[in-house]
């Protein structure tokens, strides 16, 4: 099979997790990074794969909200846990999907085609450590919106 390749880009890190991660082609994004165990400011990897999921697959919902002639109201919230192993540390990612505009049967058949789509999802949907489903409520300790 031949790649039609619609989009390329080049990231690089030079600073391992205190420093600077960038885009050095396709782009403009330079974001500060920081281990996530200390409070300094900047981001870091559970936080960057977190907000690769949820973009992707709501973005991927949203195409398929269209398709059926919905308005677009879904919303994916991705907990992010880490935590040791052996050697070294793992994710733990939690992607909790609200589709609240429709009936459960609807949102579920959605989140499915989403998720087949999704290249994220895609990448991820052999992991143990990664969990997508439909909730009514976020389960997370933080304030709902």
């Amino acid at each position: 099979m031949t790649e039609k390749i619609l989009y390329q880009t080049v990231v690089e890190n030079d600073a391992g997790i205190n420093g600077h991660a960038k885009v050095i082609q396709g782009g403009d994004l330079d974001v500060l990074t920081s281990n996530p165990v200390h409070d300094d400011p900047g981001t870091n990897p559970e936080q960057l794969i977190g907000l690769a999921l949820a973009t992707c697959l709501n973005a991927t919902i949203e195409v398929e909200e269209k398709r059926r002639g919905l308005a677009h109201q879904s919303v994916v919230r991705v907990g992010i846990k880490m935590g040791f192993d052996n050697p070294g540390f793992q994710f733990w990612l939690d992607a909790q999907v609200k589709i609240p505009q429709v009936e459960h049967d609807e949102a579920v058949a959605i989140l499915k085609k989403a998720e087949t789509r999704c290249p994220v999802a895609k990448l991820l949907q052999d992991s143990d450590n990664v969990s997508v489903h439909l909730v009514d409520h976020f389960n997370f300790n933080e304030k709902e919106d």
